[in-house]
């Protein structure tokens, strides 16, 4: 029989390539499919995450061995291949173990045609480790070119990324390897249903409410995670929705707005704030599938409205809000170690679509909020064109919007997604 932890990670990869499927959500339904747990369930996680990120590096040097090159490969034999790959030179797999394992896989789950090339390349692959075969595939190349395949980044991803670290592009290396490290999972106590300190963990870095587990584990086992006095946040979000309800505000402070709230982890910790405060928030959501799972996530709070509309044309009146948050869609290139398939589905072009919109919301939110009230654009991406370009295009020429203070989180430095949050004040 074929390891169920290693078919598994290879029914993963075949879902993220053929149905575009999200890993956070496949992996775990197949995990509990096959009553998958604990050692093995970590194993497999492993296997699926880690191929998928340094798929880039294990594409070229796959494409180095393979005589007819990487575009002869069958696509599952390929998604086999890497999986092999991946247990040979980045886990403490035995290498008779990952070739004979991944052989087996071909066999049982592809056919018997491509077993003989299948266990030929992955011999040849076991010959160097990746040190050996980085100093092969990169030979020739110099700068962002070397950088991308070593860290197995696209190039733009690389390139973009050093630019939006601006002053401190010297920190590249650092941050392209903190998108191949594993996040831990962080918790986050949503003020007045849940203290911090009944949650499991150490305390974050940044935020008050934040809990992280060092030791991994479910936190879907957590009780107050299962009722909704608690959730799992990064705390790049979380800062982002604690920056927009500490900004100062004179007068009135009773209706915020959360115009792009889902998934909901933000909507959530904002509407626990507002709450203590005695405010409402509506939290705006404009497709009905990610408006439920607001709805999930703030059913413990009697404040929170949940709404579905487009946020750049909803049924608000202008200068009604004190407080709007836009967390505004994007890339999600801050999101790329939490979210290991989304740099290979992203491409430059997409910024053509999505800064107009960022622009619209934005532009929306500052004329719903009030004069003297307060919006924060967010977005889970550093790059330039979404985060500066995009308040600077707004606010170009307009008297009547102070940028009061931007913020820019890195998982090399502070640990957290690449979150980036403007708070700009109407006067």
């Amino acid at each position: 029989m074929t390891d169920p932890s290693r078919a598994v990670a290879f029914h993963v990869l075949r879902a993220v390539a053929e149905r575009d499927a999200y890993v956070n959500l496949v992996l775990p339904a197949m995990l509990a499919e096959h009553q998958i747990e604990g050692r093995d369930a970590a194993f497999a996680t492993e296997l699926v995450h880690g191929t998928i990120r340094r798929q880039g590096t294990y594409d070229v040097i796959i494409g180095q061995v393979a005589s007819k090159g990487l575009a002869s490969i069958d696509p599952p034999v390929l998604d086999a291949l890497r999986l092999g790959t991946h247990q040979l030179l980045n886990m403490r797999v035995p290498a008779h173990a990952a070739v004979s394992e991944t052989v087996d896989l071909v066999r049982r789950e592809i056919g018997h045609k491509p077993v003989h090339f299948a266990n030929a390349l992955l011999r040849k692959i076991g010959q160097k480790d990746l040190d050996g075969w980085l100093t092969v595939v990169t030979e020739g190349l110099e700068g962002d070119a070397a950088r991308a395949v070593r860290t197995s980044h696209p190039l733009w991803i690389v390139t973009a990324l050093r630019e939006a670290l601006g002053g401190h592009a010297a920190q590249i290396d650092k941050l392209l390897a903190a998108d191949n490290a594993p996040p831990r999972v962080t918790l986050v106590a949503r003020p007045g249903l849940c203290d911090p300190d009944a949650l499991p963990g150490t305390p974050g870095n940044l935020s008050p409410y934040a809990r992280i587990l060092d030791e991994g584990g479910d936190p879907g086992a957590i009780p107050q995670v299962r009722d909704g006095r608690a959730g799992v946040q990064d705390e790049g979000s979380q800062m982002v929705a604690i920056t927009l309800a500490e900004a100062e505000l004179d007068g009135e402070d009773t209706r915020w707005l959360d115009l792009c709230a889902g998934p909901g982890g933000k909507a959530a910790l904002l509407g626990a704030l507002a709450r203590q405060r005695g405010a409402g928030l509506v939290a705006n959501e404009v497709l009905e599938h990610r408006a439920e799972l607001v709805r999930q996530g703030v059913r413990l709070l009697d404040n929170v409205d949940v709404t579905t509309a487009d946020g750049r044309s909803g049924p608000w009146e202008p200068g009604t809000f004190d407080r709007i948050l836009v967390d505004a869609p994007c890339t999600g290139l801050g999101a790329l170690r939490r979210r290991p398939e989304s740099r290979w589905r992203r491409s430059e072009a997409d910024l053509d679509d999505l800064v107009p919109l960022q622009e619209a919301l934005l532009t929306r939110a500052l004329e719903l909020v009030r004069p003297g009230g307060v919006v924060a654009y967010a977005t889970c991406s550093p790059h330039v064109r979404e985060t500066r370009g995009v308040v600077d295009a707004v606010t170009a020429g307009r008297d009547d919007v102070d940028v009061e203070t931007t913020h820019q989180w890195w998982p090399h430095i502070d640990g957290t997604d690449a979150m980036f949050c403007a708070v700009l004040r109407r006067r």
